[in-house]
This record gives structure tokens, C-alpha cells and sequence, in this order.
């Protein structure tokens, strides 16, 4: 929808919503300074991304699957509006988790307040906990270390070698965990991403639980190779060549590729680094920057703090351009997140 230039930003943004849903009408009329401003630029400039033909990689850290992103991530998997996922091993995990054994979840919502007489009495109970909330060992952790495991000696016997992500795909195709399911299925981002067989990324993997109990299987003797799983190096081979191909596509249609980046760590530092790597290590400077950068994220900006910088800072490390759209939105993902895929979503 087009507005002459002098118009207000409150106009513009009630004109962008008026087709939209009641959360985007909210947005568009309370959202109008600092971070809620930053949000739903951000979130503007993610629509207009994609309706120019643009993909979206987004990034998850922290503990966004046990934090039920989910309900809000799924659906934009299923709409098209993410096109790869890069997350750590525990987001990998711990949505699948939720899918088998959110009845067994506790939520601690004084936890601030507990000594560490109270933590022990949660490790006793084998509750692991993760802010306000305590994942069950027993009920999910166990429960899809067997069956993981299992196509971990599989594949092992076979000689065959994997992603993370696709043993992961492999049980919920499997159908072994489907009349365990305790949440509604189209709340898992993990089922929506195996249905489009949606690629990926997992970097770190072996920094997770079902990481550390790869590791003691084979240390075991039950899988005989650590070359079963695929590596973090593989996942970037796999990228290098998904992101050249992609953006030569894109760039014919005038679109590009965007990082969407929740948290910070390694989730978003992994995949940010495969433009300079092309660029760089492999001479191949046509290959286009990132079209479209934000990150959410409650990390300060402090010495050294990559997860802090401002996004400028990766202009000197030939990530992204001066003219690259880009967005800090400095607060808590868990509630920024759903929002601007509400907007996207048109909710």
C-alpha cells in the first residue's frame, strides 16, 4: 500500500495494519518508540522482505523451544515465511521434548527465590530446570534417547551418516512417538519443519543432551562410529553451497536471503560467517551480502560482546552491507518474537 512520504509513521503503520489482524492493529497503534518502534520496524521490513522474493533464515538460541515458541513458529513454517532454521542442539531437542512430555513440565515461577537446598531437591526428582520452568529426564529426555538411539546404531550398522536433524526427522516420521504427543501437534515447530522438510542447521550439536548422550553410546560400544552423525564443518559445507545457490536464484527475481536472529551464541554466529567464508576463503565475491538483518536480543553491548554488537559492527567483518536493512530490538525474544511473526502473519 503506498502513502505520500509526508505522512506520519502512525499513519503509515495504521494503513499497513488495516488488512491485517487485531494483534498487528495493536502494534500498529501502542508500538510507536524505542524497542516496541524498533519491533515493528523490524517486522515491516521482514513482510516487505518476503513479499519482494526474498528467503529468511532465522536463528534460534536460548531456550526457545522449552519457552513454546512453537505455537507462534510453527505456523510461519507453514506459511512459508521461514525458509531454513539455524538453532542450537537443545532448541532441536527440547521442542520435541515438549511434544512428548509437557504433561510432566513443572513451572517454578518463584525461582528467583529458591536456595540451593531446593535445587537439589529438583536434581533428586530428576527436574531440570531452565528458568521458570523443569523438564522431566525421565519423561523426555529418556524417553527419545531410546528411540533416537536406536536409529543411531541403525544408521551406525549400515554405514549410513546423518544430520542431527534428520535422526530427529527420522523418529517423528517414524511414528514410534505419535500416541505420546501431549501438546495440540500444529504447536510443535519441529513437526511443522519435518512436514515441509524444512533444512536445518545445528551447529554445536554435541553441546546438548542428546549430544552428550551420543557420546556415551559410543564410548559404550552401542554405536561403533562418532562419524555417525554428521558435523558441525558438514552443516557449513551444506549452507556454503545452499546460500550461493539460493541467492543466484534470488537475485534473478530481485530478491535476497535475510537473517532473523533470536538470542546470540553460536546459533547466529555460525550461519552469519558462511557470506564472508564465500567472500574471503573462497574468492567468490559475487555472491551477494544478507538482504535483511535483526536481532532480538537482551545481551549489552560491552567489550567484546559479540552477542551485544550493534549491527554495524558486522559490516567491517563483511557480513552485511551499509545498506543492509537492519534491526536491534534490545528485550526478551519470548515476547518480541511472537509479535512480529504475528505482523508477518497478518494476525
Amino acid at each position: 500500500m503506498k502513502v505520500p512520504a509526508h505522512t506520519s509513521p502512525e499513519a503509515v503503520n495504521a494503513a499497513l495494519a488495516k488488512k491485517k489482524g487485531p494483534v498487528s492493529q495493536f502494534l500498529a497503534n501502542n508500538y510507536r518508540h524505542f524497542n516496541a518502534a524498533a519491533l515493528l520496524d523490524a517486522a515491516k521490513a521482514y513482510d516487505a522482505h518476503l513479499k519482494a522474493g526474498g528467503k529468511m533464515l532465522v536463528t534460534l538460541a536460548g531456550a526457545m523451544s522449552t519457552a513454546e515458541l512453537g505455537i507462534s513458529l510453527a505456523e510461519m513454517i507453514r506459511q512459508d515465511k521461514v525458509h531454513v532454521v539455524v538453532c542450537t542442539g537443545a532448541n532441536l531437542e527440547e521442542d520435541v521434548f515438549n511434544l512428548v512430555a509437557h504433561d510432566y513440565y513443572e513451572r517454578v515461577p518463584h525461582y528467583r527465590h529458591l536456595t540451593a537446598e531446593d535445587e537439589q531437591a529438583l536434581l533428586d526428582r530428576h527436574m531440570n530446570r531452565v528458568t521458570d520452568t523443569c523438564i522431566p529426564e525421565k519423561e523426555a529426555m529418556r524417553r527419545i534417547e531410546q528411540v533416537v538411539l536406536t536409529e543411531w546404531v541403525k544408521a551406525g550398522q549400515a554405514g549410513e551418516r546423518f544430520f542431527p536433524h534428520e535422526f530427529m526427522y527420522k523418529i517423528l516420521r517414524g511414528g514410534k512417538l505419535k500416541q505420546d504427543y501431549q501438546i495440540d501437534p500444529k504447536n510443535s515447530w519441529m513437526l511443522a519443519a519435518c512436514e515441509k522438510d524444512l533444512p536445518i542447521i545445528v551447529p554445536g550439536w554435541e553441546d546438548s543432551t542428546l549430544g552428550n548422550m551420543f557420546a556415551a553410546s559410543v564410548i559404550r560400544g552401542d554405536v561403533k562410529s562418532v562419524h555417525t552423525v554428521c558435523s558441525g564443518v558438514e552443516y557449513m559445507i551444506w549452507l556454503t553451497e545452499y546460500y550461493a545457490k539460493t541467492a543466484k536464484l534470488l537475485k534473478n527475481d530481485e530478491g535476497s536471503i535475510g537473517f532473523f536472529q533470536i538470542g546470540g551464541g553460536i546459533a547466529g554466529d555460525f550461519p552469519i560467517c558462511v557470506v564472508p567464508m564465500l567472500h574471503q576463503d573462497m574468492a567468490r565475491t559475487t555472491v551477494p551480502l544478507w538482504g535483511y538483518f535483526c536481532q532480538i536480543s537482551d545481551s549489552t553491548t560491552s567489550y567484546g560482546s559479540y552477542s551485544g554488537a550493534v549491527p554495524n559492527e558486522k559490516i567491517t567483518w563483511g557480513k552485511l552491507g551499509a545498506k543492509t536493512p537492519k534491526f536491534i530490538i534490545e528485550s526478551d525474544a519470548t515476547i518480541c518474537a511472537p509479535l512480529i511473526f504475528a505482523w508477518v502473519l497478518g494476525q
